[in-house]
């Protein structure tokens, strides 16, 4: 099933003149500023640009078949890695999963990816690579970004929470192995109704980088120690995961699709 163009340029139409209080602590207003067919070796999508009063970034929807007012919409929020998106680097996982998530929603009836201009988890390229710099002298990826004077993850989702609903999806099932994203959505108020684990084998370049994501910043990637990556279909808690974080977890049903 295809987008219906009428739709779009309803939203469109109505997003010229759209004017709201915002969602999160800034108050975030965004709305649909184009609509175009974008052909993937993906799969086909439409993509859909959209303007905010927050951060002067343009964040974009691509879109599989009609999520308008549907429920359980497969959804994956991805954050912009120009160095794994664009360039291949083996340092993360950002371009499997940007790929992955893309072929899962163009398998589905309909599917959502939101790509969302928070480079190097919120602390921006320049940022990122100077804690790339203090990885390659020892230090982990959430040590770096201490040093740095940030927080291990930056990122905030009002704006992408706003995207789903000019997008007038009534809940999602979240492909994330992230429990912050959960909670982050919920707390704006987006009905995450199921987890779809996205599951990316580690390699050698970034095994440290995948461990340390689960060890330190709770999310639920699990290695049984012998190179191989669980399906991540159990719920660790790990030491120091604030409450909600917990909370989101016992009661997420989770399951591949």
């Amino acid at each position: 099933m295809g987008l219906r163009h009428l739709t779009f340029d309803e939203l469109l139409e109505s997003g010229r003149d759209h004017q709201c209080s915002g969602l999160g602590p800034d108050h975030v207003c965004v709305k649909i500023a184009a609509v175009a067919d974008l052909p993937t070796r993906f799969g086909k999508f439409h993509i859909v640009a959209f303007w905010n009063d927050r951060d002067g970034k343009d964040h974009v929807a691509i879109v599989h078949g009609d999520p308008f007012d549907a429920e359980d919409v497969p959804v994956r929020i991805h954050s912009e890695c120009l160095t794994g998106d664009a360039l291949g680097s083996l340092r993360c996982d950002c371009r499997d999963q940007l790929e992955a998530s893309l072929r899962a929603v163009a398998a589905e009836e309909r599917g959502i990816v939101l790509y969302l201009r928070q480079e190097g988890r919120g602390i921006g390229l320049l940022n990122k690579l100077r804690a790339y710099g203090l990885q390659d002298h020892g230090l982990d990826t959430v040590e770096a970004n201490l040093v740095l004077g940030f927080h291990d993850d930056e990122r905030d989702y009002a704006i992408a929470a706003h995207m789903l609903r000019q997008l007038e999806v009534r809940s999602v099932r979240l492909m994330t192995n992230n429990p912050r994203k959960i909670a982050g959505l919920e707390a704006l108020g987006i009905r995450v109704s199921g987890r779809i684990p996205l599951v990316v084998p580690p390699t050698d370049s970034n095994r440290f980088y995948l461990e340390t994501k689960a060890l330190k910043s709770g999310h639920l990637i699990d290695f049984d120690g012998h190179g191989h990556l669980a399906e991540q279909m159990d719920r660790p808690i790990i030491e120091g995961m604030a409450p909600e974080m917990i909370a989101a977890l016992e009661e997420m049903p989770v399951g591949p699709s």
